[in-house]
């Protein structure tokens, strides 16, 4: 089938307006609404990101500054510790008159690593890091990948049973265009770092793309099944429509062709975790355009098959950009852009998620 006609049977599939089913609210679920600042030191924020430090005190970071690629964005963050409050937020990083991009958090035993990029624009990011040896109280000095690398690009690495870790990755390339037809030049294709060594080397593997469709996919996020294999979604354009997948049976070495699931995307991050218990839980924008809506979906076991979605929060303005952790005691942890002004942080109940 051709990306125009899907695209037409996917308006039949997943109209603009969701189903009343589809609407339901995820109250029920939700035990914590709150911002991670009340009052946002920026302009503009967006792109957060989410870890528990061993601890047990919550790290989250975003970029931050006047607007999105503006050359006094950085990388702030802020922590919460076990029953305390949100510290006030302070810049990470150091990039006058380039803007920082994309913060992932990353705990690998008693080690938090920070990634994030720097660079004028997605297409000639920088990958980038420090390291926390202390539960984010203090960061070490800032550290460069190889060209050719960009570290995990949105979304938390995974680490796999055996140990190797695994960081979703993708590359924009070529002219922005505002509509397909203006941008016959341009690629986004997703590829996965891997590294056997704790994260002092690493290997690049893909690429992962739709068959026949270069501008296609980015900013995957990955899991482990229960049998050793490894599964992505991706983000996908509009000439796509819906989130697409991905699978490996070789710890990440080699992937399948991606392709498109029943799950509508409008060109906007996603974010995944597998539960202690099997679930998965899918935070994401459930429409083919716009992001005035953020909704979370569960699957019993297999990624292939998801409940109706619940709304996390609607209404005017942008909620999007979603990062999603099971903490140790089992609660899950949301964040996300509210409105580019603020970033949301929830805390759902997984015992009163769909089984």
């Amino acid at each position: 089938m051709g990306v125009a006609r899907a695209a037409r049977v996917l308006w039949v599939l997943f109209p603009a307006g969701l189903s009343a089913e589809a609407q339901r609210s995820a109250d029920a679920f939700v035990v914590t609404r709150e911002f991670v600042q009340a009052e946002s030191p920026t302009a503009g924020v967006h792109a957060s990101t989410i870890v528990e430090a061993p601890d047990g005190s919550l790290l989250v970071a975003w970029f931050g500054g006047t607007r999105e690629g503006h050359d006094d964005v950085e990388i702030w963050f802020s922590r919460k510790p076990a029953g305390g409050g949100w510290s006030k937020a302070l810049p990470v990083t150091d990039t006058p008159g380039m803007p920082a991009w994309n913060p992932v958090l990353f705990r690998d035993g008693g080690r938090t690593w920070l990634f994030y990029k720097v660079g004028p624009s997605p297409r000639e990011w920088v990958g980038a890091y420090r390291i926390s040896a202390d539960g984010g109280r203090s960061w070490g000095a800032a550290a460069y990948l190889p060209a050719g690398l960009l570290g995990p690009i949105r979304t938390k690495p995974i680490r796999l049973a055996g140990g190797v870790w695994l960081a979703g990755t993708s590359v924009e390339a070529g002219y922005r265009g505002d509509t397909p037809a203006d941008a016959p030049w341009r690629s986004w294709t997703v590829w996965v770092e891997r590294s056997v060594d704790g994260g002092e080397t690493w290997s690049r593997h893909g690429p992962i793309s739709v068959p026949g469709e270069p501008y296609g996919v980015i900013q995957p996020t990955l899991w482990e099944t229960p049998a050793g294999g490894v599964r992505m979604l991706m983000r996908s354009t509009e000439r796509i429509g819906r989130i697409a997948t991905s699978s490996s049976n070789d710890g990440g070495l080699t992937w399948t062709p991606a392709r498109a699931t029943a799950l509508p995307n409008p060109n906007a991050g996603i974010d995944a975790v597998r539960l202690r218990d099997g679930r998965l839980v899918l935070v994401y924008n459930h429409t083919l355009r716009g992001r005035d809506a953020i909704h979370l979906a569960v699957s019993p076991d297999d990624g292939e098959t998801w409940g109706e979605p619940f709304v996390l929060e609607d209404g005017q303005g942008e909620f999007s950009y979603p990062a999603v952790i099971e903490a140790a005691d089992g609660r899950v942890h949301v964040t996300y852009t509210w409105r580019r002004t603020h970033i949301r942080h929830l805390v759902i109940d997984p015992d009163r998620l769909p089984r």
